[in-house]
């Protein structure tokens, strides 16, 4: 009940400020900490052969570079989104480096890597004994699959990944359906058509799934349906518009009730003013964070950003300078939420004076990662989508994430195994 309270207080305190979307994050330099990355990359003397052998990233920013760093240009994802590697010599605030490791057109992780586990024939869910059972027909489906992809072409770091939609199908698409055929007849039907948005469709499946569904339970709503997918990869937008016009998707019938726009929804700009249902189904939590640390003493809060050297090495910046977007997320927050809540700032001040002396302290706190790029989100429905209702479907919790509050989980696969890293600065390089 508090969460729900805290979240409710969070949306009133957070549209009743300004929505003005700041585009700009300035060019404040670093000026107070740093942290090098412990983390580790592919040795470039083997790209070669391809072997994967691996360094340790230096552990400590050299602070005799400090004043050549400080002239280093800040960048935003979109400033890269036209390159067709990341540059050098420059520095992005964390959620632009995430943003641009996991969308950049060119080298991000969803635009190049990422292969999306299709199981084949749905599971007969009730001839399975357990939950142990069911993960082991994952598991002999999962090499099925990419043994069948190895026949085609041989890859020991394939980014492999799945999703409800597709382990759980059709169930999980039709529960959804059951809840947008509902809501629709209840308050906007027959005045309205069911215009139904999806971002980030993946494969397709749900899309095909509500759909069949739909028509087989109400052929008038079906008559009036509209399926929108905004899908910020090329990849999976391809992958989409195929199913369509393979001839199994054909038979379905739904071609020309579907749009497929391919285009992140941070560039939207088409005021929709149409009621319509916003589907964002285990999208959230790939969305790009904020890191932010205080000081111990002060409590004044530090933005993070990432600094990429002359020789590609990634190095972690703080500044007191915060940029629009972080400083209005906090402040919307310490407006919003006036009960304790999980902060790195959570012991009191007393309690921080006597860690602070302790041998080896740290000048910083644990980091906390905010979802700036999340309140973005909310801004573009606001603007863009005034009559929506949004439908949203994400894990509550996730292993094996990196350090600090609300931090994301960070992996990669090597020889179809996942393997946890400790740190979102990675590159691997072949």
């Amino acid at each position: 009940m508090e969460m729900r309270t805290c979240a409710s207080r969070f949306f009133r305190q957070f549209y009743a400020h300004s929505t003005h979307t700041h585009t700009g994050h300035g060019a404040s330099r670093p000026k107070v900490s740093s942290r090098a990355a412990g983390t580790y990359s592919r040795n470039r003397s083997n790209r070669q052969t391809g072997e994967l052998v691996w360094k340790k990233r230096p552990g400590v920013l050299p602070e005799d570079r400090l004043a050549e760093y400080k002239q280093y240009d800040m960048v935003t994802a979109d400033d890269l989104r036209t390159r067709k590697r990341r540059p050098k010599r420059t520095r992005l605030l964390m959620r632009d480096f995430i943003e641009d490791s996991l969308y950049n057109p060119s080298y991000g992780y969803f635009s190049k890597e990422a292969v999306i586990f299709n199981p084949g024939e749905p599971f007969h869910f009730g001839e399975l004994r357990d939950e142990a059972d069911f993960h082991a027909q994952v598991g002999k489906r999962y090499k099925t699959f990419e043994d069948e992809l190895d026949a085609k072409e041989f890859n020991d770091t394939r980014q492999l990944w799945h999703t409800p939609t597709e382990l759980f199908r059709p169930h999980y698409a039709e529960a959804m359906a059951r809840y947008l055929i509902s809501n629709y007849k209840l308050a906007l039907f027959p005045y309205h058509d069911l215009i139904i948005y999806e971002m980030g469709a993946g494969n397709g499946t749900f899309m095909v799934n509500v759909l069949d569904y739909i028509r087989v339970i109400d052929s008038e709503v079906y008559a009036r349906t509209k399926y929108r997918i905004i899908e910020i990869s090329t990849q999976l937008a391809t992958l989409q518009t195929s199913r369509l016009a393979l001839p199994a998707a054909g038979a379905h019938g739904h071609a020309d009730k579907v749009e497929i726009i391919n285009r992140s929804i941070f560039a939207w700009d088409t005021y929709v003013s149409s009621p319509c249902f916003f589907l964002a189904l285990e999208v959230i939590d790939n969305f790009a964070h904020d890191v932010i640390r205080y000081s111990p003493s002060t409590e004044q809060p530090l933005q993070g950003a990432v600094l990429i050297d002359s020789d590609g090495e990634f190095y972690e910046i703080y500044s007191p300078q915060l940029d629009p977007v972080a400083a209005r997320f906090l402040r919307v927050r310490d407006a919003a939420c006036n009960f304790p809540f999980t902060h790195p700032l959570r012991w009191s001040r007393m309690m921080r004076g006597v860690r602070a002396n302790l041998p080896f302290a740290p000048n910083m706190s644990e980091p906390e990662w905010i979802p700036t790029r999340l309140m973005q989100f909310f801004d573009t429905l606001q603007k863009y989508f005034p009559a929506h209702k949004l439908l949203l479907s994400d894990f509550h919790t996730l292993p094996d994430a990196v350090p600090g509050i609300n931090a994301p989980v960070v992996q990669t696969r090597y020889q179809r195994q996942t393997v946890p890293v400790s740190t979102p600065m990675v590159c691997l390089e072949t």
